[in-house]
């Protein structure tokens, strides 16, 4: 299964987290480390989910990139 995942660039870390999973989520220093925290975070969540005869929430989200068009203000911060 592939579950969305959103990652979020913080002043001094970054965090990501997976929508269908609620409470599912992780903080790291790089970009690098968080995906691979996130991977982990999901596995073991799900393992959790059997163990406990909890139901496995099937992967729903989606995500999709919007170009929004205006003043190139925007474009510098979007980088």
């Amino acid at each position: 299964m592939k579950y969305a995942v959103v990652i979020e660039k913080g002043p001094e870390s970054f965090g990501a987290y997976a929508p269908d999973l609620p409470g599912c989520a992780v903080v790291g220093e790089s970009r690098e480390e968080v995906v691979e925290l996130i991977q982990e975070a999901i596995e073991l969540h799900l393992q959790s989910l059997k163990e406990h005869g909890d139901e496995i929430p099937l992967p729903v989200s989606s995500f999709e990139f919007v170009n929004i068009a205006g003043d190139s203000s925007f474009a510098a911060r979007e980088q």
